[in-house]
């Protein structure tokens, strides 16, 4: 009960926020964008047009959801809120757990918004998504926003105030999604060859945004771009328990980053 509590109050504060808003305005800017592009080519499996509206997606929204997150958390400790909060029978798992489910909603929410409404305008301009297209990028959308929050919610968890998160958050994002295609070719050149494919697949599990992209490529019949080096994933992807085994290991992030966000912020309950 105290879970959906906190999930209403954080839905009410999150509509409330400038920078809901401000990412409001920019994602429906980036999704109008990404119809003008998909409306020149076209969208019929994986394209290189689809590639880049990946990348474009997967450069903002990591970034986006681990700004709003993680000022979320620290907002509550920088103006007293948790102080307040604190002397209620009110657990940091449920706390955690609520302000999980209520920011979620509100980072769907933006989401959604952005994509209908470039929709509606697609559809009066004659170049509207495909609903395969749509759903396409709303679930790797909605993937990368469960994910990242989670992260979120940890960063939000270890740091003190808006500043040290704003660093946190912006460093975790350069790494995972800017810096990280360097990192990889850098580390696996310094490796045997025998060892490169199997260093590959654990880099790959350590990297939740990583391990989404390649996923849908894969999903999309794009498989054959990814290279020799990932030929076992595209296999294992494919088969009937590829699914299966790629939500578990994101439910295994997502518990991970929410118990050590709970654990974390217990410990600090009492300073």
């Amino acid at each position: 009960m105290n879970r959906i509590v906190i999930a209403k109050r954080e839905i009410k504060v999150g509509f409330r926020n400038p920078w809901a808003y401000t990412f409001l305005a920019l994602f429906t800017l980036f999704s109008l964008a990404l119809m003008l592009i998909q409306s020149q080519n076209s969208m019929s499996g994986y394209t290189h047009t689809t590639g880049t509206m990946l990348n474009l997606i997967l450069y903002l929204l990591p970034l986006m959801t681990l700004l709003l997150g993680a000022f979320s958390v620290t907002a509550e400790r920088e103006e007293g809120s948790w102080h307040l909060l604190s002397t209620y029978s009110l657990s940091a798992a449920e706390f955690m757990q609520g302000k999980y489910t209520g920011l979620l909603v509100v980072l769907a929410a933006i989401v959604a918004f952005g994509y209908g409404l470039s929709s509606c305008l697609g559809v009066v301009f004659g170049n509207a998504f495909s609903l395969s297209a749509l759903v396409f990028f709303l679930a790797f959308s909605l993937l990368l926003i469960a994910l990242f929050l989670g992260i979120a919610i940890l960063v939000g968890a270890l740091c003190s105030n808006r500043w040290q998160a704003l660093t946190v958050g912006v460093s975790i994002w350069f790494v995972a999604i800017l810096g990280w295609p360097t990192l990889l070719v850098s580390t696996l050149g310094w490796l045997p060859y025998a060892w490169i494919k199997p260093a590959l697949v654990v880099l790959t599990f350590c990297n939740p945004a990583e391990l989404i992209r390649l996923f849908m490529v894969v999903q999309m019949g794009g498989g054959s771009i990814l290279g020799p080096e990932y030929y076992q994933w595209v296999e294992w992807i494919k088969q009937p328990l590829g699914p299966v085994v790629f939500f578990a290991v994101l439910a295994v992030w997502l518990i991970l980053a929410l118990s050590a966000a709970t654990l974390i912020w217990e410990r600090k309950r009492g300073v």
